[in-house]
């Protein structure tokens, strides 16, 4: 099996990594691109922190003085679909546990980008298993718990890592959300009509901010002066009325974003489907231990799902989970990506790619596996245009292994982004 090689110093590399991008060549004796065939004794060239090239290594003629690195197994850099790593920390102290605030039950005004701490040693832990891209933000737990946001695992900053800022808006149907003392909600019946309340009141919002900015620019527009200034008081007055809770509600409901629900009770799934079908905003499952009951319907609403972790615990609402249900969506043509999720205490994070190797040893294919760590998690979370497989002009994102990523014995051996060697542990 061949090892994993540098073609200068590793300090000379790791140098560079810290400053510009670097042009660099992966060879790997299997490259899986995720964007067409597997190439055996591949190559993927990267410039300027892009994908330049992709193909058979005897193909490709590589550019004077590029570093060169090799393994065993190349593939794009995996993508976590959905956690709370780098909002929730290392050590499960208060200082570190952003994750979810329990003060009230809709929070959508609550911004991930400023919870997420980049710097954080769980980042650090993840990137070097081979994971590029992850999306995290506010946990399970509330009606409606916050924001999230896509991120890659490197930078110093917020601004250095972040993809996409808001992703989607994160709420929970089931007893996850269930407050308890004649707090609501305190059932079900309760949880989805506060949530449909709220629905209507940014639907109703998004109305009144439209007409009165509609109203604003007739009366701009009007040759006399005394009524355009009473557009420009109106306009004025809108501004100080501004709902942020509603604000984005208004944008899920405008599709602008999506609405991730956690839910895993078959009944909670049908719940979620409602309200969708009702206010007819993007819907994304989190977790859904019980998808496998109602996959058809799943695929009748194109409603994807960001799966439970394989390995989660099988008890409460979980209790009916299976190993076979990536399998039985994927036969059922239902778009899915396999997470590391939240828990509220240990594990802090888990590793997707062990959770997709359980998935790809109790029925699911194995390019079907990796996709639900690469360019499926990439679609559902809606940056597969940069990340997620290897093609020309997407970001230089690659993970290398000594063996079948999958494989319990095999090990991360390297891991790039954006054209920088990030990580050179054996993992």
């Amino acid at each position: 099996m061949m090892s994993f090689r540098w073609s200068v110093a590793a300090g000379c590399l790791l140098a560079a990594s810290s400053a510009l991008a670097q042009n660099i060549a992966v060879k790997g004796k299997t490259v899986y691109t995720m964007a067409g065939s597997t190439i055996a004794d591949g190559v993927v060239v990267i410039k300027d922190g892009k994908i330049a090239a992709v193909g058979k290594a005897a193909e490709i003629k590589l550019p004077d003085g590029v570093k060169v690195i090799e393994a065993a197994v190349v593939t794009p850099g995996l993508v976590d679909a959905r956690g709370t790593v780098g909002v929730s920390g290392l050590y499960n102290t208060k200082h570190d546990s952003d994750q979810l605030e329990r003060s009230a039950p809709m929070q959508p005004e609550l911004r991930a980008i400023d919870a997420y701490n980049p710097l954080d040693r769980l980042v650090d832990w993840v990137r070097s298993f081979g994971i590029t891209t992850v999306h995290t933000g506010h946990a399970p737990g509330e009606l409606i718990s916050g924001q999230t946001i896509v991120v890659k695992t490197t930078g110093k900053t917020v601004d250095e890592a972040v993809l996409l800022s808001p992703a989607m808006v994160a709420a929970t149907i089931g007893p996850g959300s269930i407050e308890s003392g004649n707090k609501a909600p305190g059932t079900r019946g309760k949880q989805v009509a506060m949530l449909r309340e709220e629905l209507i009141k940014a639907k109703e919002y998004a109305a009144k901010r439209k007409a009165a900015a509609e109203g604003k620019a007739k009366a701009q527009s009007d040759e006399k002066a005394d009524e355009a200034k009473e557009g420009e008081g109106k306009g004025k007055g809108d501004a100080a009325d501004r709902n942020l809770r509603l604000e984005m509600l208004a944008d899920v409901l405008d599709g602008k974003l999506p609405l991730t629900v956690t839910v895993n009770r078959s009944q909670d799934i049908e719940s979620a489907l409602r309200v969708q079908k009702e206010f007819g905003f993007k819907l994304i499952l989190d977790m859904a231990a019980e998808a496998y009951l109602v996959a058809d319907q799943l695929k009748a609403a194109g409603v994807p799902v960001i799966l439970h972790p394989s390995m989660y615990r099988a008890v409460g609402e979980t209790e009916n989970l299976s190993f076979e249900t990536a399998a039985t969506l994927k036969k059922a043509g239902v778009l899915f990506a396999i997470e590391s999720g939240y828990e509220s205490y240990v594990p802090k994070t888990r590793v997707v790619l062990f959770e997709a190797a359980l998935a790809a040893a109790n029925g699911l294919k194995f390019e079907d596996a990796l996709a639900s760590i690469t360019i499926d998690a990439a679609k559902i979370i809606g940056v597969d245009k940069r990340v997620g497989s290897l093609e020309a002009g997407k970001d230089g994102d690659v993970a290398m292994y000594d063996g079948d990523p999958f494989e319990y014995t095999t090990h991360c051996v390297g891991t790039v982004i954006d054209g920088k060697i990030v990580s050179q542990v054996k993992r």
